[in-house]
């Protein structure tokens, strides 16, 4: 027996330019998923229905898509939270790019913008996507202390905090 595609909500690409009014799904969802579940048992045989071994294995599927799904969501947006928290650590940081012209280039951050997918830093008045930094220098420039270059207190001169050795074992 055959099932027509269109009265599931499935569309080919063929399909698409007959029905202009609908995109054709590129992915399988859980919508797509029940549409076939329920056609499978509405035009199921009778004498010899769906085993319900093979249904739980396709409601398990469903189930495990659906998660798959979220965490990949949860994934892309602790992504780009990183993303933006990165940018921020550059201000005032030193960094390298090379530009559009083939250029090196290496001088301070003074801002950042999270206006598109990729945050961009503004290095010495050019705007720079954060993917296209090459490297970050510890200090900023004319500077020589960890702290003053927005530094962590794991990268402070031997001497500590207050310049005086501390003791490890106190």
């Amino acid at each position: 027996m055959s099932i027509d595609p269109a009265a599931l909500g499935v569309y080919t690409a063929n399909d698409a330019t007959a029905h202009a009014g609908r995109a054709p799904k590129n992915q399988m969802d859980s919508e797509m998923f029940l549409n076939l579940l329920v056609a499978q048992l509405k035009y199921q045989d009778p004498t010899a229905p769906m085993d319900t071994s093979e249904m739980m294995a396709q409601t398990t599927g469903l189930a495990t898509m659906e998660q798959l799904t979220s965490l990949s969501t949860v994934v892309q947006e602790s992504f780009a939270l990183t993303m933006r928290d990165t940018a921020a650590a550059l201000l005032g940081r030193t960094v390298t790019y090379v530009n559009a012209d083939g250029q090196t280039i290496t001088g301070k951050v003074s801002s950042v913008k999270y206006e598109g997918a990729v945050p961009t830093v503004e290095v010495d008045g050019e705007s720079i996507p954060l993917d296209a930094v090459a490297s970050v220098t510890d200090q900023t420039l004319g500077s020589d202390s960890g702290m003053e270059s927005g530094g962590t207190p794991d990268q402070l001169p031997a001497g500590g905090a207050n310049g005086a050795d501390a003791d490890p074992a106190a």
